[in-house]
C-alpha cells in the first residue's frame, strides 16, 4: 500500500497495527530490565497505554485525521501507566496536536506533527534523560523529516523513521552508563520501535493478528441482570449511577473558554441533588459521573452545552448487592467531607491494612508489575469528598501517572508527594497530623520523614549481570538500597543482615521495620530478627506481614 496522503481511517489502521505488534512482543520489552528482578513492566505499561487509545477509536468512522487524533490522544492519556506509558501518551498527544484541524496530511505535514510530538514529550518530563525512548523518538523524527520532501510518500516517512529508531535504540546502551553496565538496550525505546515496526508492516501489506488485551475493568458482556435486587415493591434508595461523555458544541457555548464548573453547579441543583459528582474537561469533551435519582433531568440539562458521545445509567440497587469497586464502595458510604484526604498506592493485604490504620482514605491497587493508570487515580480522587488530596505513588515508575491525573482532575487540590517506596510511605504516614490545618506544614512533615528514611528491597535475581559494580548470579538474593543495587549473595538466611551492614551510618539509625513478602516462613522471620538483634543491638526491630509479591522483604531504616 503506497500512500501519498494519510487520512483518519488509515491512521487508525496504522496505529492499531502498531499496538498489536507491541502486544505480540511486550514480554520481550518487559525483560529489558536493568535490575535483574522479576518486575519488568515497561512493555506491559506501553501496551496498555496505546491499547487504551485504540479502544477509544476502534468503532469510529471518523475520516478526519485531526478529529480521530483527538480521540486517540484522550484514550491514551487516560490509559497511561508507568513512566514509559505516560511519555508514550505525551508523544502521541503532541503528534495529534500537530494533526489538529487537518482532514488528511502528506509526508511533510506528518513530519511537522511528529516534531510537535518531540516537543510535547520532552516538555512533559522534568529532567529529560538521553538514551531513553525520548532519544529514540527524537532522532527518528529528525532523520525522517530530513529524508522526505513534498513528493515523498507516507511510506517513505515511516521507513526512514523506523530505520533511525532502530539505530538509535542500539545506541542507547552507549548513551546511558547503567544500560551499558547491564548490557541491555532501553526498554521504552524498544517498545516504541515495535510500534513503528507494526506501522511499517501494515504499509507493507502485513496485518498483525495479535489480540489486544481487554480493559482490566471490563465485565463479561451480556452478564445476566440480578432481577431480585430490585423488586416491584421496592423503593428507589440508592438512585442511579449516571455517567456520560459529552462533546461541547460551538453552536451552544464558547467551547474554548467553557468552565466545567457550570456542569458541577447544575448537578448540585435541588431538582437533581447529585452525589459523588465529577466533571472533567479535556479540550471540547466533558466526562461526567454523578449519582442521582433524576438521570433524565441530568441529561436534559446537559444538552444545553453539547451532545452525548456515550451514556451509561445503572440502578445502584443492583450494584449494592454485587462486589463493589473501591470507587463504588466509597460512594455508597458517602464519605464525610474532609479538608484533607490521603490516597496511596499499595499491594499486599498486610500493607493495605496497615495503611488504612495509619489513616489512608483510598488505596489504589498497584505494584511494580502492574502500575495503575491515570484513570485509576482519577477514579480514586472522585471517590473522595475532600478539598485537598495528598497522593503517595510509592514507586518511581508511578509518579508520572499520578502527576498527570492530578493535572487533569479539577474536583480538588491534588498534591503528589515524591514518595517512591513503601518504606518511605510507612515513615511518612507516622507523621500524619492535620492539626496545624496548614498544607505547607503537613507536606513539609511528610517530606522530612521521607528524607530521613532509608528504603531497601530484597528479591531474587532472574539473570546474571553486573549493576552498580555488584556482580550478580542468577538465583542470588539481591538487595537494593534507595534505588541502588547494593548486594548480591547466595546466602538466604544472611541477606537481610548483610544488607543492613552495608547501610551508610547504620549506627546512627534507631529503628528497622521488616515488611515480609508473600511466602516468607515463620522460621525465616525469626531467624532474621535474631540475627539483627545479636549483631546490631542498638536497633529496635519491628516486623509486618505485608504479603507483597516480587520483593521478599521491604525494609524501612529510620
Amino acid at each position: 500500500m503506497i500512500l501519498k496522503k494519510l487520512n483518519g481511517e488509515q491512521f487508525k489502521a496504522l496505529v492499531t497495527n502498531g499496538a498489536k505488534n507491541l502486544r505480540a512482543n511486550f514480554q520481550e520489552v518487559d525483560e529489558l530490565n536493568v535490575f535483574p528482578v522479576p518486575d519488568g513492566d515497561t512493555g506491559t505499561n506501553m501496551s496498555r497505554t496505546i491499547e487504551g487509545g485504540v479502544r477509544a477509536i476502534e468503532n469510529s468512522s471518523e475520516n478526519s485525521i485531526g478529529l480521530l487524533g483527538k480521540d486517540l490522544s484522550k484514550g491514551m492519556l487516560m490509559s497511561a501507566r508507568g513512566n514509559s506509558g505516560v511519555i508514550l501518551s505525551q508523544i502521541f498527544r503532541g503528534i495529534c496536536k500537530g494533526l489538529a484541524e487537518k482532514d488528511e496530511v502528506n509526508a511533510v505535514e506528518l513530519g511537522e506533527a511528529y516534531k510537535v510530538g518531540v516537543k510535547q514529550a520532552y516538555g512533559a518530563v522534568v529532567t529529560p534523560v538521553e538514551g531513553t525512548i525520548l532519544t529514540v523518538f527524537r532522532e527518528a523524527t529528525e532523520a525522517a523529516c530530513k529524508a522526505i520532501n513534498k513528493d515523498s510518500t507516507i511510506n517513505e516517512f515511516f521507513e526512514a523513521h523506523l530505520k533511525q529508531a532502530a539505530v538509535t535504540l542500539k545506541k542507547t546502551k552507549e548513551l546511558l552508563p547503567v544500560l551499558k553496565e547491564a548490557n541491555v538496550i532501553d526498554s521504552g525505546g524498544c517498545g516504541y520501535v515495535y510500534i513503528v515496526k507494526g506501522i511499517v508492516k501494515y504499509l507493507d501489506g502485513e496485518k498483525i493478528e495479535a489480540e489486544l488485551s481487554l480493559p482490566e475493568e471490563a465485565k463479561e458482556e451480556g452478564a445476566p441482570v440480578d432481577f431480585s435486587a430490585f423488586s416491584s415493591d421496592d423503593v428507589l434508595q440508592f438512585g442511579y449511577c449516571t455517567e456520560f461523555i459529552m462533546r461541547l458544541q460551538n453552536s451552544k457555548v464558547d467551547v474554548e473558554s467553557f468552565d466545567v464548573q457550570k456542569v458541577i453547579d447544575d448537578l448540585n441543583e435541588d431538582d437533581i441533588k447529585g452525589d459523588s459528582i465529577v466533571a472533567l474537561k479535556d479540550d471540547d469533551v466533558v466526562k461526567v459521573h454523578v449519582h442521582t435519582k433524576e438521570p433524565g433531568i441530568v441529561l436534559h440539562k446537559m444538552r444545553k452545552y453539547g451532545e452525548f458521545l456515550t451514556i451509561k445509567i445503572e440502578n445502584m440497587a443492583l450494584q449494592h448487592n454485587e462486589t463493589m469497586s473501591e470507587e463504588e464502595a466509597q460512594s455508597k458510604k458517602q464519605m464525610e467531607h474532609k479538608k484533607y484526604a490521603i490516597v496511596a498506592v499499595a499491594q499486599g493485604e498486610g500493607i493495605c491494612a496497615q495503611f488504612k490504620e495509619f489513616g489512608v482514605d483510598v488505596i489504589v491497587s498497584g505494584n511494580q508489575t502492574m502500575n495503575p493508570s491515570t484513570e485509576d487515580f482519577i477514579t480514586a480522587f472522585k471517590s473522595l469528598n475532600a478539598d485537598n488530596i495528598i497522593v503517595f505513588p510509592n514507586n518511581k515508575n508511578i509518579v508520572m501517572a499520578a502527576e498527570q491525573a492530578a493535572k487533569l482532575y479539577k474536583g480538588a487540590n491534588v498534591v503528589v508527594i515524591h514518595c517512591v517506596s513503601i518504606p518511605q510511605c510507612f515513615s511518612a504516614l507516622t507523621m500524619l497530623d492535620f492539626s496545624s490545618d496548614d498544607l505547607t506544614i503537613i507536606l513539609g512533615n511528610f517530606n522530612e520523614a521521607i528524607r530521613h528514611v532509608v528504603s531497601a528491597e530484597i528479591t531474587t535475581a532472574i539473570r546474571s549481570t553486573k549493576v552498580n559494580g555488584v556482580i550478580i548470579h542468577k538465583g542470588d538474593h539481591i538487595g537494593i538500597v534507595d534505588g541502588k543495587m547494593t548486594i548480591s549473595s547466595p546466602f538466604k538466611n544472611r541477606i537481610v543482615l548483610d544488607l543492613l551492614r552495608k547501610i551508610p551510618n547504620i549506627k546512627d539509625k534507631e529503628v528497622v521495620t521488616l515488611i515480609y513478602g508473600d511466602g516468607i516462613t515463620e522460621e525465616e522471620k525469626q531467624k532474621n530478627l535474631e540475627n539483627i538483634q545479636r549483631a546490631l543491638p542498638f536497633l529496635e526491630v519491628g516486623a509486618i506481614d505485608g504479603g507483597q509479591k516480587v520483593y521478599k522483604y521491604l525494609i524501612a531504616i529510620d
